[in-house]
């Protein structure tokens, strides 16, 4: 996909026209597609050296930074006035949700926005583009640019149009997994689970970890980018092997 045929699809999917296209261009730019620039190497009798230009310069990791600020601030601001009868305790489990890494990332499919983010043709090869990780950034980063184009309502706007379908899902304050599995364990006066790391494996840019949980004689195991999420994924697969069912926003 050309960037202009990215502009013009994270546009129509968001409902609304940069003034700034810059801002997009760099919300939709990877680290490993930023231009490598030429220098001469200090020292160096002939030729020039390639550097790569200091990380995050041109890509979106300084919008994701932004992203993530206004996400949380307009997160914040609709979970205060649409459970007005919450306490702190409960609005932050379901701010901490919502802002998730998890959600950013099925939010970003929704729009289509994968398909958008300019990438490194080697990274591409490794199968980046459909991680989590990456797709979540990129949503963090197209929310800092929107903010930035165009001020807080329309940021507003989007935000609640887009996530209004997983505010309205969540019934109860969410709680991951791990919590359930611990709660559910204190009540029936039943020891903590013991969570073990079994392997790391992968590249740097796309590590697997893979680790067991064990309680009640069963052993749930998890598979994820990081250790938090593998141990989530793992408690996930001990609750349903002792008949627990876990809600999921």
């Amino acid at each position: 996909m050309t960037l202009d045929d990215a502009v013009r699809l994270v546009e129509d999917k968001l409902e609304h026209r940069f003034s700034k296209l810059e801002l997009l261009h760099e919300a939709l730019t990877h680290r490993s597609a930023v231009p490598r620039r030429q220098g001469r190497g200090k020292g160096r009798q002939r030729g020039r050296n390639v550097q790569k230009a200091p990380r995050g310069q041109g890509s979106n990791e300084r919008l994701e930074f932004v992203g993530d600020r206004v996400l949380g601030l307009l997160m914040a601001e609709w979970l205060f006035e649409r459970y007005p009868e919450e306490q702190e305790g409960a609005l932050g489990a379901r701010h901490a949700h919502l802002v998730s890494r998890p959600v950013l990332a099925r939010i970003a499919e929704r729009v289509e926005l994968a398909g958008a983010i300019q990438i490194a043709q080697h990274e591409e090869n490794a199968g980046i583009r459909s991680l989590a990780s990456v797709l979540a950034d990129a949503m963090e980063a197209l929310l800092g640019a929107l903010y930035l184009d165009a001020g807080l309502d329309p940021a507003r706007r989007v935000v609640r149009r887009l996530w209004g379908h997983d505010i309205e899902k969540s019934g109860q304050p969410h709680k991951e997994p791990k919590t359930l599995l611990q709660e559910f364990l204190l009540g029936r006066g039943e020891a903590l689970p013991r969570y073990e790391l079994v392997s790391a494996d992968g590249p740097s840019h796309a590590p697997v970890f893979c680790v067991e949980v064990r309680a009640l004689g069963e052993v749930g195991l998890g598979k994820a980018g990081s250790k938090r999420l593998a141990e989530s994924a793992a408690a996930s697969d001990l609750l349903k092997k002792i008949g627990q069912e876990i809600k999921r926003a």
